[in-house]
């Protein structure tokens, strides 16, 4: 059995997908539902049983899970909200959660990959390379990288990168089919798909810094599909540590909604707006995942180009009102 936590969101959801895709239907898909439409993600894959993460994690603390029958664990259930202000809530669910089935892992020798982020480098003045011997240096810009750093130097310090017991994943920008219940934190490509389509025009904010034009701040997108790809190859591998999952290319903003006029057959028609003053201090303004430690295992596949990619999401998914697995 493979458990896969955030089960019904954007990667976890593609996870099963990619392993349905394998023919693995023994899974055990974790998340929360609550009020949202996230349950929609889960129709069409296929996988054994369903638990929320709270009876899940009452589980875990109990000793109810026979390690012996478990293959792998995915754990990709996280707030990835990075305008949530609630501290706490963030350590609860990011750092705590995380802990407590990265040592149930080590203890049963359980493999395990899990969802780190490339928010954790902050402004980039570190450089974006995976290296655990740096991570010490980095200085996260808003509190949801900041639960994500903690629990990369908490698995540091307790060895688990140097014993093969677990892989964090440093996503960078990941968009794609079944991000439609992510609110304020669904992609930028998803808001372009929304907005040319319902009024013609795309807005994009201005820049504050004088080396960037408008619309020039730079992005590493990653189709979700490319996305999974590298976290199962990095599961296969059995290496340990942490790993950029990324396209290794920056690509403006510009060029990402030219990409979506294009692929929606309408004139472009950019605006630039005001960035609210809140989130000035806290934004990226360039990231580009550096991605020869994954090639280095032997991932030589180049990322799906921004236009083939934003062609496909709006093409096959958003236009018909398709989800992974409903091909």
């Amino acid at each position: 059995m493979y458990i896969v936590t955030g089960a019904a969101g954007l990667i976890g959801s593609a996870v099963i997908w990619a392993l349905n895709r394998r023919g693995v239907t023994n899974i055990l898909a974790v998340d929360h539902l609550g009020l949202t439409e996230k349950w929609r993600n889960l129709r069409a894959l296929k996988f054994a049983d369903y638990m929320e993460k709270d009876d899940f994690r009452s589980k875990l603390a109990a000793g109810s899970f026979e390690p012996l029958n478990i293959e792998g664990i995915f754990h990709l259930g996280a707030c990835s909200s990075t305008v949530e202000k609630d501290a706490t809530y963030l350590i609860h669910n990011n750092f705590e959660a995380t802990k407590e089935l990265a040592e149930f892992a080590a203890d049963w020798n359980i493999r395990m990959v899990y969802a780190s982020s490339c928010a954790t480098y902050g402004d980039g003045a570190q450089g974006y390379l995976d290296d655990e011997s740096r991570i010490e240096r980095l200085r996260p810009l808003n509190m949801y990288g900041y639960s994500k750093q903690m629990f990369d130097l908490w698995a540091k310090r307790r060895g688990l990168f140097a014993n093969n017991s677990i892989a964090g994943c440093k996503f960078s920008n990941v968009y794609g089919p079944n991000e439609l219940h992510k609110a304020e934190m669904r992609s930028v490509v998803l808001r372009a798909y929304e907005q040319i389509s319902t009024g013609g025009k795309m807005g994009l904010f201005k820049s504050y810094r004088p080396e960037y034009a408008d619309g020039e701040q730079q992005r590493d997108f990653l189709y979700v599909k490319d996305a999974v790809e590298m976290v199962l190859f990095l599961f296969d591998s059995g290496e340990s540590g942490l790993f950029n999952i990324g396209s290794g290319r920056a690509e403006t903003w510009n060029s990402m909604v030219r990409a979506a006029f294009k692929a929606l057959d309408k004139p472009e028609c950019i605006e630039y707006i005001e960035m609210p003053e809140s989130l000035r201090l806290k934004y990226q303004y360039y990231t580009c995942a550096e991605m020869s430690k994954l090639a280095k295992l032997g991932w030589k596949k180049p990322a799906t180009s921004l236009e083939e990619a934003i062609r496909d999401y709006y093409g096959n998914y958003l236009i018909p009102g398709k989800f992974l697995g409903d091909e």
